[in-house]
């Protein structure tokens, strides 16, 4: 991913310095299983131990001629150890997959645990703007078009909660992806005891796997890069309720706008969605993750690289993307700015539609027949589209026309945009407890 939406705890965790100092760690614990276990000399732990990791610049180097990652490593890190000799023991028994998958592993686990952090920030962020306006009354929406009344911090809290839910499928995948294997050429342990394993498992606190043949089986980076790919979708609907937001015709919400910003080269007035808009754009390389990784699920028989390739690109990518679409998504809620009065105002824009459903009913319950009311109430409803006619008196005219009385006390309790969300109190009650 470009230093551009690289965000610096993230980008160190997919550089590629720490990557080889990942492989040295993961090298370092196998050579101590063997040594405590009396299959390697003692005495060639501390060496390796204390060899400076190799640089990318030397590794590349090596590989320009060995066209093989893992041998240019071990041979670099070979250069730092004092004495050389030590290094022979490196590697000892295990097959390159053994080094890229566990390295792999701890990678992934760690970019999810900077990604959870920046998920409970989004989660808080929203649970808390969405208490500050359970009461901010604003026209719903169905097709784009006014619905009923609503209040601001519900539709808030539907995003908190999706929020949520995607942290906690980010947990799960975690568990997915965190699996240590150290089972040696087509994983039979022929050359390497499976002790070894279990020990490097418990080293990096994450579990050994179930089975392997040569590599660890990718329908768990899968599920990772699919709960990352939700997560940057949500992102991208709290993004979009900004952008519509932010119309001149809605002109609803807006993002905060700083002090020397500019909007447009060419228009002074302009003031534009570009947090939300760079979200929605970057939601879209996240997903394009999803089937180039899950096609590394079939290899052929018990290994082959044509995942490595795919891996290499798209989960940095992915989870770099991820970390940035979060960190920008939750600066976008805590600073979004919010115009009751506009919201008002659009609520009360189509002189009194919104009441339609309650109307319907009430006529039902006074005795008239669902279509007869339905009729009714839709003339009178097309009329005041066609006419602005306030819906109040065009329902009023269509009703004595029909011979229908109303009872119009009635009326002014149940076209109170208040009235229908009375019953949301629960629901805040359930945002208060979420964390």
């Amino acid at each position: 991913m470009i230093d551009r939406y690289t965000l610096p705890e993230m980008g160190r965790v997919w550089s590629e310095q720490h990557k080889y100092q990942l492989w040295c760690r993961v090298e370092t614990l196998v050579l101590e299983a063997h040594a405590a276990a009396g299959r390697v000399p003692a005495d060639v732990v501390e060496p390796v131990r204390n060899a400076a990791a190799p640089t990318p610049e030397a590794v590349a180097e090596i590989e320009a001629t060995t066209q093989h990652d893992v041998i240019a490593f071990l041979s670099a890190w070979a250069d730092n150890t004092e004495p050389r000799s030590a290094a022979a023991y490196v590697h000892h028994g295990m097959t390159s997959s053994d080094l890229l998958d566990t390295a792999l592993a701890v990678q992934l686990t760690d970019a999810t645990d900077v990604l959870l952090t920046k998920a409970d920030r989004l989660v808080a962020a929203l649970r808390d703007h969405g208490l500050a306006h359970r009461h901010t009354l604003k026209v719903g929406r169905t097709h784009g078009v006014h619905a009923e009344p609503d209040v601001w911090g519900h539709r808030v809290a539907d995003l908190a909660f999706a929020a949520a839910r995607c942290r906690d499928r980010l947990r799960t995948a975690r568990t997915a992806v965190g699996v240590v294997a150290i089972s040696g050429a087509v994983g039979t342990y022929s050359l390497i005891d499976p002790q070894v394993e279990r020990i490097v498992a418990e080293a990096l606190d994450l579990r050994d796997a179930d089975a392997s043949t040569q590599v660890v089986l990718r329908d768990g980076i899968s599920e990772w890069v699919s709960a990352l790919a939700i997560i940057a979708t949500v992102c991208e609907a709290i993004a979009l309720e900004v952008r519509h937001g932010q119309r001149t015709e809605v002109r609803e919400l807006s993002e905060a706008f700083g002090s020397g910003q500019k909007g447009s080269s060419a228009m002074p007035h302009k003031k534009n969605p570009i947090r939300s808009e760079r979200i929605a754009g970057l939601a879209r390389v996240v997903r394009a993750a999803i089937v180039p990784v899950m096609e590394g699920i079939p290899l052929w028989h018990e290994r082959d690289i044509s995942h490595s390739s795919t891996e290499r690109v798209f989960l940095p990518d992915a989870a770099i993307t991820t970390d940035y679409l979060l960190d920008l998504t939750a600066g976008l809620v805590e600073n979004l700015v919010v115009d009751a009065e506009r919201m008002r105002a659009n609520l009360d824009s189509t002189g009194g539609l919104i009441y339609t459903s309650a109307v319907l009913l009430e006529l039902v319950e006074a005795g008239m027949g669902r279509e007869q009311s339905y009729a009714l109430v839709q003339g009178a409803a097309m009329q005041t589209w066609q006419t602005g006619t306030p819906f109040r008196e065009t329902l009023r005219a269509r009703a004595q026309a029909d011979g229908v009385a109303l009872d119009e006390a009635k009326l002014d309790e149940i076209c109170r945009p208040e009235r229908y969300v009375a019953n949301l109190d629960p629901l805040f009650e359930r945002l208060a407890a979420l964390s």
